[in-house]
């Protein structure tokens, strides 16, 4: 028979093996859930360094987009890249016949060598009056190498006045959209006109005739309407405080009133400057013509910026005024 001894008063002190276990696998648990959180610490150290990384790269690849805007070129802007001479693209060029065309008189398209970021908005800038395409043939290459096909025309005689400017800029951007050698590197949605003089006052022109057009630059322009309340493109119009030939306050300063006040728009008027100004490499032109494009045919705000709040004067700008912030 088997005997059944009651338990001893060392049997009842002496620590089971059930607890020990139970303790030991508490002690495990919390040494798991401590190597879990420490897991977690390193995963989210990854993913931090992963999206500054992400950063880095938006911020030197020209490719790089913000997924928000598929307008995007380029790398994010400093007042350094827009002031300097040529931006962070290669660009090539191709020369235009007046005999290949019909409406205008040739010229030379500009544009980024790459393809990697897809099709580029464009511009189409006029010289002025007695003028030829090498007046602003500066601007090429410069607005080019900031991501945008420019195309710098002749027109079809040098006095043609800025009602004629206007249609051959349009017919200009129509060869440069449906038929010339880049077309397919060009978003014909996202359109803007630049001009000189007379050229100035046909972007005007050419944006009061196709509202579609996204941005307008008119550079020390001329024309004999003074008021275009019927214009819906963004427009920076630009005057100079010397301009003998149009004057700021019977030209630049009345066509950026008359502009309606729901617009897009500003007016800078550049210090020390002349009527000739813009047909020859200048800094403050460039780096509000970049931003103003880049603003409203890119649709970037990370070039507000610099438009916004208005830039004050300074040793290159006698004023600036502007609708602040921008809506488009």
């Amino acid at each position: 028979m088997q005997q059944h001894r009651l338990p001893s008063h060392q049997d009842l002190l002496r620590p089971s093996r059930s607890r020990t276990f139970t303790s030991r696998s508490r002690t495990f648990t919390s040494r798991s859930r401590t190597f879990t959180s420490r897991s977690r610490t390193f995963t989210s150290l990854l993913t931090a360094a992963a999206a500054t990384a992400g950063l880095l790269m938006t911020a030197l690849v020209p490719g790089a987009q913000a997924a928000d805007n598929p307008y995007e070129r380029g790398p994010a802007p400093t007042d350094a890249s827009i002031e300097a001479s040529r931006g962070p693209y290669a660009t090539s060029q191709s020369s235009v016949s007046s005999l290949a065309v019909s409406g205008f008189g040739g010229g030379t398209i500009h544009y980024p060598t790459s393809t990697a970021d897809g099709t580029f908005g464009a511009v189409v800038i006029s010289p002025g009056f007695t003028a030829y395409e090498s007046s602003i043939a500066w601007l090429g290459p410069r607005l080019a190498s900031q991501g945008f096909v420019v195309f710098t025309i002749d027109t079809n005689t040098t006095l043609d006045q800025p009602d004629s400017r206007g249609r051959q800029l349009l017919a200009a951007l129509d060869y440069l959209t449906q038929r010339s050698s880049v077309r397919t590197r060009v978003d014909a949605s996202r359109l803007g006109v630049m001009g000189h003089s007379m050229g100035g006052g046909g972007s005007l022109e050419a944006a009061k005739s196709r509202t579609s057009l996204k941005a307008a630059i008119p550079l020390t322009g001329w024309n004999t309407d003074k008021t275009w309340p019927e214009l819906r493109t963004p427009t920076l119009v630009v005057g100079a405080d010397g301009d003998t030939v149009a004057p700021v306050a019977t030209h630049s300063e009345p066509f950026y009133e008359s502009l309606p006040g729901s617009l897009d728009k500003a007016y800078l008027e550049l210090r020390g400057a002349s009527h000739f100004t813009p047909n020859t490499s200048n800094t403050t032109i460039a780096k509000y013509s970049i931003s103003w494009l880049k603003r409203f045919i890119d649709d970037d705000s990370r070039y507000e910026q610099f438009l916004c709040p208005l830039p004050r004067p300074s040793l290159t700008i006698a004023e600036y005024r502007g609708t602040c912030p921008h809506t488009a």
